[in-house]
Formats: structure tokens, sequence, C-alpha cells
């Protein structure tokens, strides 16, 4: 694929998708945005088909916004349908979709909605290459003004990942987006440097914003996937590709911006 190629990415304006567009540019691609705020769409069709006209490789980034299972499941459906169908009768030559490390261990909301996205994505005429991704740096710090304090304490789940930056992640869809030939059938992962806890991160981000609560882990028994979490089910496997930079070094790059 030759710099100049036009490259459609969905959910161009979200936490991922943003780099895609600025890691496109920078290696001249002619990026199209796809997001509703540019008025397209992928889950109810509307302005799609025009914003494909001329796309070669659609990058999909987008995502739902919360933790519900099943109107991000029906999101993922109807978003995989109408790329594969209007990316089709647009002349798209393939589709790159990122996923999630792990998510064959899950049962319950959003994880399990994304492992729905993948089933469906490729049920259809196009091509399609996925990368597997482990949570992003980006991730920690909307969760942790998500969780309420209580009695001066935030309690997040007791999880294990890589976290990886998703500029990182932004690059590795590219390159994997620009490989000529087939997809092979194994599907590739990318994780940060080491393995940290949420409960740790968390800790970091609260002391960087000066909060007086304290971080602490905890198991919620009516979690059916709590076990998953907290056993590594978020880890990648020994073929995984480790990109830097560490959480502490992005949180520190990200303070002195």
């Amino acid at each position: 694929m030759n710099a100049g190629t036009r490259i459609a990415v969905a959910g161009a304006t979200g936490r991922l998708g943003r780099h895609i567009v600025d890691v496109l540019g920078e290696r001249g691609y002619d990026v199209v945005r796809i997001s509703r705020t540019d008025g397209v769409d992928v889950a109810t069709g509307e302005g799609l088909a025009a914003a494909l006209a001329g796309v070669d490789t659609v990058i999909d980034a987008a995502a739902y916004p919360s933790n519900e299972q099943e109107p991000a499941t029906e999101f993922f459906v109807a978003s995989a349908r109408n790329l594969q169908e209007l990316g089709a009768e647009a002349g798209v030559r393939q589709l790159v979709v990122v996923s999630i490390i792990g998510i064959d261990h899950f049962t319950a909301g959003f994880l399990a909605a994304k492992k729905v996205h993948e089933q469906q994505v490729v049920n259809g005429p196009l091509p399609v290459r996925i990368l597997r991704a482990a949570q992003f740096h980006e991730f920690v710090e909307p969760l942790l003004s998500w969780i309420p304090q209580e009695n001066g304490v935030k309690h997040v789940p007791n999880m294990r990942t890589q976290l990886v930056a998703a500029r990182s992640v932004a690059e590795a869809l590219v390159d994997l987006a620009a490989e000529d030939g087939a997809a092979s059938g194994a599907i590739p992962e990318i994780a940060g440097p080491r393995v940290e806890t949420l409960a740790g991160v968390a800790t970091l981000v609260a002391a960087r914003r000066g909060e007086a609560a304290r971080v602490e882990g905890v198991t919620d028994p009516a979690d059916p996937d709590g076990k998953a979490y907290e056993s590594g089910g978020l880890l990648p496997g020994p073929q995984a590709t480790l990109a830097g930079p560490t959480f502490e070094d992005w949180l520190d790059s990200e303070a002195r911006q």
C-alpha cells in the first residue's frame, strides 16, 4: 500500500482513532474520518456509503461508550454488517479491526460484546485483519474519575493487565493495514512492556492528580469474569509484540505536555 492511498478510520475522534488519524497523516496517506462528529454513523449506516467512496482500507476503531453488553453487542453487529456490505459496494479492499487481548476468557459486558464483534466482522465479502490490544494507558484516568469515593477509598477491580499506549496501537494498526498478502490464521497481539495491576496504576494517577482518596483493588463476587480479571485473562500470549512506554513513563510525558 503506497503513500497517498485513501484509508478510512472508523471511530476517528475516539481515544484510539485520533492517534490512527495522526499516524496515517504523518505517513502520507489520504485519511477519511468516519465518526458521528463528521456526519457518519457506522451503526445506522448514515453517510457511510459516501464516506467509503474511493477508500482502499478501513481501520475500524469504533467503540460503544459503555460496558453494557446488550447495546454494545447491537452496535458491533450493526457496524460490522455495514462496513462489510457498504465497503464491498464501494470497492474497499480490506478491513483492519482492533480488538482486545483475552476476550475468549470473558462472558459479560463490553469484552463479551467485542468477542461477538470479532465473530461478526469476518462474515462478509471483505478480507479482515484483526489486532488484539491490551487496555490503553488512556483508559485509567477516566475509569478513576467514574468511580465514587467511599469513606476516603476508591475501589477498583482486581485486574492484571499489560497496559499499552494508544499511539503504539495506532502505529501497529497502520503497519498491519500496509501488509501485503492474506492474513495468517493467528491473531496478532500488542501490549505494553510490563504487567501492571489496575490498583497500582490508578494509585499513580490519583497521586499525580493530588487526590486524597486511597485506591484499593476489590473482587466483586457477582462478576462472572472476576477470576479471569485477577488470574491474568487480559495478559498477552508469548508471541505478542511488546511496545513502550511503560505506564509510569507515559504518565510523566503527559504531565510535561
